[in-house]
């Protein structure tokens, strides 16, 4: 069984993800050929922005939408305490400082009112300037923007929505990467949208950032690549991976997200009351990056991590450790405000296996072993 059964999307998509590569290699076009800019104008279509800048992977989208902003050393940017690493350490890269903010143990997503306090603190010592909120879909859920909006205007602050894990999901008919000022993606492998290598994007609605964006990437290009007027950074999406992704934007819109979903609430609807479930906001769809599901404490966390992985069922713990207690950040002033549910989180956290192409008798497989392990531990 495959935690994220790559290979058998692979089979499924494979004459038309073939063809489509056999075609760059024929071309020998490999960096900005034409799939690349046909690739931006279906991913701004589907997301409903004017403006998708692709470029080298998630990490570094995020990275150039701060440059975009000219955020530097004194600023605040508040993020979510419970996320991926690359979130806190792009406006580290950028010489700003990151501001932890606590999350919802519902949604695993960013607390509006910890966001409104970290502000708050921030602002009456008086040492950084607060700038921005980046604000993580987090496995799959966009974040409560209406609530992270209103504390962002009350204060002045843009929104950079990390969209990585949250590609295809959305609130009402709004799409996820629509949310914020600017907004970014990851198309690593196992992201809703992946590519077969790294990969990520731009999205927003600004002509003027998104002439910023197209010259940061490449080295801070002007009018050729001989004319630079700016320093950027070197991160451009090659065309085989573009071309790849044209081919799995048109299955996940086609039926993925809705396999997906399927899936998941067979998850919910057998394992609610057994132990807690995710939950999807009303008028929220999920586009399941990860299924994870929070046991009691650690301890029974971990038994069943190693009891699962026994059985040939793999599970993942993300994340096992609050981003503000990583190495990386102690020597910096990061916690302004209490991260209780965040610690509460990465020691009762569990993922599942969960992708578009998993059969009922597999999924059939994983609820009956944790209900085995949890009704004999109780």
């Amino acid at each position: 069984m495959q935690f994220r059964d790559l290979q058998r999307q692979y089979q499924m998509l494979k004459s038309e993800v073939d063809q489509e590569i056999r075609e760059v290699l024929v071309e020998t076009n490999f960096i900005s050929g034409k799939q690349v800019s046909e690739l931006e104008e279906a991913l701004a279509a589907y997301v409903g922005v004017k403006h998708c800048i692709t470029c080298g992977n998630g990490t570094d989208a995020l990275v150039l939408a701060l440059m975009v902003w000219e955020i530097q050393a004194g600023d605040a940017v508040f993020v979510p305490d419970f996320t991926f690493f690359a979130s806190g350490e792009a406006p580290a890269s950028v010489g700003a400082t990151p501001v932890f903010v606590d999350v919802e143990e519902d949604t695993f997503n960013m607390s509006a009112a910890s966001l409104e306090k970290a502000i708050l603190k921030v602002t009456k010592e008086g040492k950084l300037t607060p700038k921005v909120v980046i604000a993580v879909d987090l496995f799959g859920q966009p974040a409560a923007y209406a609530e992270i909006r209103k504390v962002a205007e009350k204060y002045g602050l843009w929104i950079l929505e990390d969209g990585a894990q949250g590609f295809g999901g959305r609130i009402g008919e709004k799409m996820a990467c629509s949310f914020g000022d600017i907004s970014t993606t990851s198309f690593f492998p196992a992201k809703p949208l992946g590519c077969y290598g790294d990969g990520g994007a731009v999205f927003t609605d600004r002509e003027d950032w998104a002439a910023l964006l197209k010259s940061y990437r490449i080295h801070g290009k002007g009018d050729d690549k001989y004319d630079n007027v700016r320093i950027g950074v070197n991160s451009r999406l090659d065309t085989i991976q573009a071309a790849i992704l044209k081919v799995k934007l048109k299955a996940l819109k086609s039926y993925e997200l809705e396999d997906m979903d399927r899936i998941a609430g067979r998850y919910t609807e057998a394992l609610d009351g057994i132990v807690k479930v995710p939950r999807v906001n009303k008028g929220f769809f999920s586009s399941w990056a990860q299924y994870s599901i929070l046991l009691k404490n650690k301890e029974e966390r971990d038994g069943l991590h190693v009891y699962l992985d026994r059985q040939g069922i793999p599970t993942a713990v993300y994340y096992p450790r609050p981003m503000s207690r990583q190495k990386a950040f102690q020597r910096m002033d990061c916690r302004k405000t209490g991260l209780r549910v965040t610690e509460s989180l990465c020691q009762r956290v569990l993922a599942l296996p969960i992708h578009p192409y998993m059969e009922e008798e597999e999924q059939d497989e994983v609820i009956s072993k944790i209900k085995e392990y949890v009704t004999a531990l109780r």
